[in-house]
Parts: C-alpha cells; sequence; structure tokens
C-alpha cells in the first residue's frame, strides 16, 4: 500500500514531465539564452562577450522607440476591430447556428487554411490600387487619382485584423457556447429587454472569451512583421521588422534580444494592467459558472 501511495503521488509530476522538459528545451533554455545575450557586446566578426552592458535596452529603446509605439498602436487597432467584428459572428453562430455551428466555424476558419503569407500576400492584390475595389471606384470617379490604401497605416491595420481575426473568434464563441440559455429567458421573464439582458446576462458571462481573445490577439499583433513588410511602408515600420533587420542583416544580436525582451516586458505589463481594470476575479468567477 506505501508503495502504491508513493507512485500515486509521483503519477501528477511523472505526467507533466514530457511537456516540462519541452518547455525547458525550446523556451526557458532560449529565454535565458537571449537574456544573456542582450547584455553582450561585440560584433560577429570578433565575436560577442558577456559585459552585462545594460545600456543595450537603453539605446535601443531610444533608437527605435516611436516603432514600439507605432506597433502598439497598430496592435490596438486590430485588436479592437477584431472585437467588433468576431463578438456579432460568434455570437449569431452560439444562439442562432442551431445544428450547424460547426459548418459555420468552419466556413470561418476555412480561409485560414492556406499560409499566413499568401493571404497577406492576397490582401495586398485586394488593396492594390487597380485592384477590384478601388480600381472600379477610380474608374468610376469616385475616388481621386491620387487615393491609395497600400503602404499606409489602414492597409497594415487590415491585414492585421483579418489574419488575427479566429484568435478573438474562437475563444469569444467559446464562452457564448457555455451560457445556458435558460438563464437568458429567465432574464426575459423578469421583464428585461433584449438590451438589458445582453448588457446584464450574456456580456459578462462572455468576459472571458473576450479576455482571452484580446490577449491571444493583442501579443501576436503587436509583434507581427509580415503585414508591416508586405501592406506598409518606409513609414509603417513595425518593431517586428525592425527586430527581423537587426538579427538576420545588420548581425546586431544584442540590439536584437534587448528590442524582444524590451517588447516582451512593455506587452506583459499591458496585460496584467489589462487584466486588473478588467478584474480577473471577475472573469474567472464568470468562467467557473
Amino acid at each position: 500500500m506505501a508503495r502504491r501511495s508513493r507512485g500515486g503521488a509521483s503519477t501528477p509530476y511523472l505526467m507533466i514531465l514530457p511537456s516540462g522538459l519541452w518547455m525547458l528545451a525550446f523556451f526557458i533554455v532560449p529565454i535565458v539564452l537571449m537574456v544573456s545575450l542582450s547584455l553582450q557586446t561585440g560584433n560577429l566578426i570578433d565575436g560577442f562577450r558577456q559585459t552585462f552592458h545594460w545600456q543595450n535596452y537603453t539605446d535601443s529603446l531610444n533608437t527605435y522607440g516611436d516603432k514600439v509605439v507605432r506597433s502598439l498602436w497598430y496592435g490596438l487597432i486590430a485588436t479592437v476591430l477584431c472585437i467588433a467584428l468576431a463578438y456579432p459572428a460568434a455570437y449569431w453562430i452560439a444562439f442562432r447556428g442551431g445544428r450547424h455551428k460547426s459548418t459555420y466555424l468552419f466556413l470561418l476558419l476555412l480561409p485560414y487554411f492556406v499560409s499566413f503569407v499568401l493571404r497577406t500576400v492576397s490582401w495586398k492584390l485586394v488593396l492594390t490600387d487597380n485592384g477590384p475595389i478601388l480600381g472600379p471606384l477610380r474608374n468610376h470617379g469616385i475616388l481621386p487619382d491620387g487615393f491609395h490604401v497600400l503602404d499606409t497605416g489602414v492597409a497594415v491595420v487590415s491585414g492585421l485584423t483579418y489574419n488575427f481575426l479566429p484568435f478573438m473568434v474562437l475563444p469569444i464563441y467559446v464562452a457564448l457556447e457555455r451560457i445556458d440559455e435558460r438563464v437568458v429567458e429567465a432574464a426575459y421573464d423578469l421583464y428585461a429587454s433584449r438590451a438589458q439582458a445582453f448588457a446584464r446576462v450574456v456580456l459578462p458571462l462572455s468576459l472571458p472569451g473576450v479576455f482571452a481573445g484580446v490577449i491571444m490577439t493583442f501579443v501576436p499583433v503587436s509583434s507581427d512583421y509580415v503585414n508591416a513588410e508586405v501592406l506598409g511602408g518606409p513609414r509603417n515600420t513595425m518593431i517586428g521588422n525592425v527586430i527581423q533587420t537587426e538579427y538576420f542583416d545588420n548581425s546586431a544580436y544584442p540590439v536584437a534580444s534587448a528590442l524582444s525582451f524590451a517588447l516582451m516586458a512593455i506587452l506583459l505589463v499591458g496585460i496584467f494592467v489589462y487584466a486588473r481594470s478588467l478584474g480577473t476575479q471577475d472573469v474567472l468567477e464568470a468562467a467557473g459558472r
């Protein structure tokens, strides 16, 4: 019996051992190496040495601070647009989809079976000056000759919103799907209008999905570089483009590592502030109902 008890106590640790080793090898170790690299000085020819040069962080932020602000601003706009587009779609599928819910979700996610880069390039073809949207409008005189969308912030935000929309739809749909329709009917029985039932019942119960969707969307959107590279211009460069250039083109590994950790720290602080303002305890209580 004692052997069985010891074996039963160690079972949970054995179950998480593979994932723990995976996280150790492909997350913790690379993070530690990047932290060490961000504090080094040198170059690719002479080599890099550890000097605990904390000025890498201040120099990087002073040089590319505007790119960081632009990335966060684009990420915030794209996240808000994703909420505005995802919530009605998820709401309709959850409460009006009936037995075809899986089909509607599949149709919604079908374009995302295509490569991320190909979808971004196709978005570029749609937004080009002579494309299927702007071309006819210009030919009919609705748009002036100098009007264009590509190489602007609008194009970058549009691409970000399109590419990361499923990261918002799915968590919100899961939260809405868990709501018992009898609770909503009870609100109607208590003489609540549709707007009141939504504001006081549906929306609070769906906050866990919105909370998860914002985190899953804002973090990758703010660090994205493909959309800014394909759809934007020199004035729309995001911090992800800078990190890519410093690492692969300039071989400035300490600068790229410092920028990566600075961005990570800013995003973590933003997430904690967001969770605090939204009320993490309330969200978790709603999720447990």
